[in-house]
């Protein structure tokens, strides 16, 4: 099951002018240049700071399995922060973002009208407003389900409600999520 804080991740990373450092090496000495020093890395990555420094040497050259993962997780999450800030504004301020999901949709209507939840497809184009939300409830640390409840309601507004022409009222549920993309 994808996420959508993954998803607005993923597409912070499409907006990425230079390859991610791939050696273990290369990857140490950039988070020993962001954080400034051998004794953070070690303790964001759960080593010691020997071994850090043997990293930065090239004289460890492959990390274990759970290791590569954080390392390569870690980086990700500090490359290139000027581009990604940019991507973040163009994208809340001009362009929005396109949201490609396969979910199963549920509604609160009025009475008479049918509101059993179904498995849908959908990929709608989202408005800067809907975009900036997203990115500033990421920043601000929000849940899943915040982040969820934020999509579902930019889809709502957009999708099921057509800009207040249609089905006015309806509020819906995003839940069951098997896929989630994002695009800017």
């Amino acid at each position: 099951m994808d996420t959508v804080g993954d998803g607005l991740e993923e597409v912070l990373q499409k907006a990425f002018t230079r390859p991610v450092p791939k050696s273990a090496g290369a990857q140490v000495r950039y988070l020993v240049k962001q954080l400034k020093g051998t004794r953070p890395v070690a303790e964001l990555l759960g080593i010691t700071q020997r071994t850090v420094e043997r990293y930065v040497k090239d004289q460890i050259r492959r990390p274990r399995p759970e290791l590569a993962e954080r390392l390569e997780r870690e980086v990700r999450r500090r490359w290139q922060p000027q581009v990604r800030a940019r991507a973040k504004k163009q994208a809340a301020s001009r362009t929005g973002i396109v949201i490609d999901t396969r979910a199963r949709f549920g509604y609160t209507a009025a009475p008479g009208t049918t509101d059993d939840p179904r498995q849908r497809h959908l990929t709608v184009a989202l408005p800067p407003e809907f975009a900036a939300r997203l990115f500033d409830a990421q920043e601000q640390g929000a849940t899943e389900q915040q982040l969820r409840d934020i999509a579902a309601e930019g889809l709502g507004e957009i999708y099921f409600r057509d800009r207040g022409r249609r089905a006015q009222g309806l509020e819906v549920q995003f839940t069951d999520v098997e896929h989630v993309e994002f695009d800017l």
